[in-house]
């Protein structure tokens, strides 16, 4: 609610200096923080939509008033045939959805490894967010070289033995080629109370994707909330991103109301909008 609170405050300040000439000149006066602002496309990963089509899956990430998505195996099944791949693709396209990426896709074998970066290259996809064993990741890298497709891993917080920080990842990838990289999820590294902000300054040169959300405490039994309603500071989150110059995308993994997630996710867009306007 203090979140809230302060970007309601931020807005009407906003609103206040947009009404008096010299105060609208000085806060729009830093060009490249509008540009790298500009730079940055929200979207939305695709387990947020778990319990509904693909089509209805795209149709509400276009309500939200986004273009991009990862997809869960769900909407597009990992062992899908070529024309089955193709078929889903085009009907991104149709609905003017860029189908990114896929995940999250754990890779417990070769196999595993194999096959997602086929589905991935079918599908013409730029980036996999996985979740490949310790000892597959020179493997994995292999892939990465081959394919040219990146490999973003994502951390799940408490309970994770493999990855359960950005921090457990990037120490295992630092010096592998630079499309080995990470997908941090703020919600669950918010929830073994580390500091997601600081998690992306720390990584940056390895953050490929990020999948934002809100959670209830800074803690294990922390649960995923609307954005701006939880106990992460966005605001600041936000202007750490684009200070830092993120060009990937913000993909929101809204987990709560699985059988009706489509208002929190909107609330949620709605706040992320709303704070990057402000900056």
């Amino acid at each position: 609610m203090t979140n809230r609170r302060n970007f309601l405050k931020a807005a009407g300040i906003g609103m206040a200096a947009a009404a008096v000439p010299g105060l609208a000149n000085a806060a729009a006066g830093n060009a490249e923080l509008k540009k790298a602002r500009g730079d940055i496309q929200l979207g939305v990963a695709s387990y947020t939509l778990r319990k509904f089509s693909t089509e209805e899956a795209l149709d509400m990430t276009v309500r939200c008033g986004v273009n991009r998505i990862t997809f869960k195996d769900m909407h597009l099944p990992l062992d899908a045939d070529n024309a089955t791949i193709k078929k889903t693709v085009e009907l991104c396209k149709k609905k003017g959805v860029t189908l990114y990426g896929a995940g999250v896709v754990y890779m417990r074998s070769k196999e595993d490894v194999d096959r997602a970066f086929e589905y991935a290259k079918t599908a013409g996809m730029e980036m996999i967010v996985g979740v490949p064993n310790h000892e597959l990741l020179e493997y994995v890298e292999g892939k990465v070289k081959q394919y040219d497709i990146k490999l973003a891993i994502h951390n799940h917080g408490p309970g994770d033995k493999l990855y359960p920080s950005a921090e457990s990842a990037y120490n295992l990838i630092k010096k592998m080629d630079k499309r080995m990289g990470l997908c941090i999820d703020i919600g669950h590294t918010k929830r073994i109370d580390r500091d997601p902000e600081q998690d992306v300054k720390d990584f940056f040169d390895r953050v490929l994707d990020i999948h934002i959300k809100d959670v209830t405490a800074a803690a294990a039994e922390g649960k995923t909330c609307i954005i701006g309603r939880g106990v992460i500071d966005f605001p600041s989150f936000m202007k750490t991103v684009v200070k830092k110059g993120y060009k990937g995308t913000l993909a929101l993994e809204y987990e709560a109301e699985a059988d009706d997630p489509l208002p929190g996710m909107m609330e949620s867009f709605g706040f992320t909008k709303g704070v990057m306007a402000m900056l």
